[in-house]
């Protein structure tokens, strides 16, 4: 997963898009890039690292322009090397920049058709590169003096025919302006806003809307799935549907962890949707066990908190903050290797032992992946007196590999695979535990916008809305993602 930003503005964009790279930075913590058009010269600074250590006082200088796009990483393809952080660059036509948040399920296949029939060369193994290349030729097609809004809509449309997976993209046209775009499922999430100045109207792009709220944009709507919305250095804007058979089936996975709760995704909240979740946990746990003897209910933070507070009151028990959480250790579950996960849990979270000693406690988490984490975490909770320990998950077991850019493990590496609930249970230590219903998952998401009839649950179901994924992906993917597969490529890259 990552975070993408693109802004059309009247003054320079450059503190602006770093602005909004902090809000997304939980979307991406191992790179960070952003590119200006400064009077028709790409001006360009990315690099590996969080956003406040990507750029520095003269990085920021050199940043000028009027507008730009910017990118927050984590590796779901190719490697970690920094030659890898976006956004991406080609020269032709009219010289074009790219940042993406996605996967592209046919890669490999769209690799061979660049170097054989588009005459195109890719540096990277990044899918953002292929991306670019595919939309950069089919802009040469239908080449004019200047890029317009019919050049530009005709390009995408290509694309969406060749290119397959989850993509949600800007792209900034030297001496023109800006491009998103959003694959026809409508996966990964894209929104954008305006703002009105003393100068104009300016318009900006943003992975999550509460980046286009912390710099004071208003939300007109989210990129529709196969639209383009194309707004030019003048602010001009306008957009067309370039997959007439686009239907919206956005990532379910966003609502349970991986967007901030105060963002808004495709008309659903992201924290009501969490609150929802708690209250048919707790419902489904009243019915599966009406005489609990639950003393407190206590999130994992930070994202099990919202489900653990709505399920305390349904259950009708305390609600009680048992572990302090260390901000500056990173996301576990996409930590590159099985020891370092286990390291990174003691130091990340610290137990209040108070409310532990003598309790029944009924810890919340907003899923579980490998289980290191929460076996980790269970653990601790004995360690500080807890008399038993009872597990939550907000959703349903994740069973099955994530192909649409989120860096999940591959199916042998989650605990849920092969594994009942009873057998997760003993496995991570808890005397109980208990998973969401997908169906309930769902519709406590589909209640912010019931027009949504199909989400992409895959991690939970093994159904794939693009339709392209079979066994032979699977095992590819599989000999690539897996713990071993990156730590060799890791000493490749020393």
């Amino acid at each position: 997963m990552c975070g993408i930003a693109g802004l059309v503005s009247h003054t320079n964009v450059n503190q602006a898009l770093y602005d909004a790279l902090t809000v997304l930075q939980h979307r991406g913590q191992d790179a960070a890039g952003i590119a200006t058009d400064d009077g028709g010269k790409l001006r360009l600074v990315k690099d590996n690292g969080m956003v406040r250590d990507v750029f520095g006082d003269v990085d920021m200088r050199s940043l000028m322009g009027t507008t730009g796009i910017a990118h927050c990483r984590y590796p779901t393809a190719g490697c970690s090397s920094s030659t890898e952080a976006q956004p991406f660059y080609v020269n032709a036509p009219y010289g074009i920049c790219l940042a993406h948040n996605g996967n592209l399920t046919n890669a490999s296949e769209l690799v061979k058709q660049i170097y054989r029939d588009d005459r195109r060369h890719i540096n990277t193994s990044s899918d953002s590169e292929v991306l670019l290349n595919v939309f950069a030729h089919e802009l040469a097609a239908h080449l004019e003096p200047r890029p317009t809004p019919e050049s530009i809509f005709g390009a995408v449309t290509q694309l969406h025919r060749r290119c397959r997976g989850a993509y949600a993209a800007v792209a900034m046209i030297i001496g023109g302006g800006i491009v998103a775009f959003r694959d026809p499922h409508g996966i990964r999430p894209l929104v954008f806003g305006e703002r009105h100045t003393i100068h104009g109207v300016e318009t900006m792009f943003a992975s999550e809307s509460v980046a286009l709220d912390a710099l004071g944009f208003t939300v007109v709507r989210d990129v529709a799935p196969g639209e383009a919305v194309y707004v030019d250095q003048n602010g001009t804007r306008t957009s067309k549907l370039c997959a007439p058979d686009a239907t919206l089936n956005p990532c379910i996975f966003e609502h349970v962890y991986l967007a901030r709760p105060d963002s808004v995704c495709d008309g659903i909240s992201v924290y009501k949707a969490r609150l929802r979740m708690g209250e048919k946990l707790g419902e489904k746990i009243l019915g599966l066990m009406p005489d609990h003897d639950i003393d407190v209910v206590m999130p994992i933070p930070d994202s099990g908190r919202t489900a653990a507070l709505s399920m305390a009151h349904v259950l009708g028990v305390k609600f009680r903050e048992g572990f302090i959480k260390n901000r500056y250790i990173g996301r576990t579950f996409i930590m590159p290797g099985q020891s370092e996960r286990v390291k990174s849990v003691r130091k990340k979270l610290n137990p209040i032992g108070l409310e532990f000693k003598g309790k029944v406690v009924c810890l919340v988490d907003d899923s579980i992946v490998r289980g290191t984490t929460c076996r980790e975490i269970i653990e601790m909770a004995r360690d500080a007196g807890a008399k038993k320990v009872y597990f939550c998950s907000a959703a349903p077991a994740v069973r099955h590999p994530n192909v649409y850019g989120i860096d999940m493990p591959v199916a042998t590496e989650l605990i849920a695979h092969s594994r009942s609930p009873e057998e997760v249970a003993a496995e991570i230590g808890a005397d109980w535990m208990v998973y969401q219903d997908l169906k309930d998952l769902e519709d406590c998401a589909r209640e912010g916008n019931t027009a949504i009839s199909r989400f992409e649950s895959s991690v939970f179901n093994g159904e794939y809305v693009t339709g392209d994924i079979d066994t032979g992906y699977l095992a590819d993917l599989s000999q690539h993602r897996s713990d071993v597969a990156k730590a060799d490529r890791e000493a490749a890259n020393v």
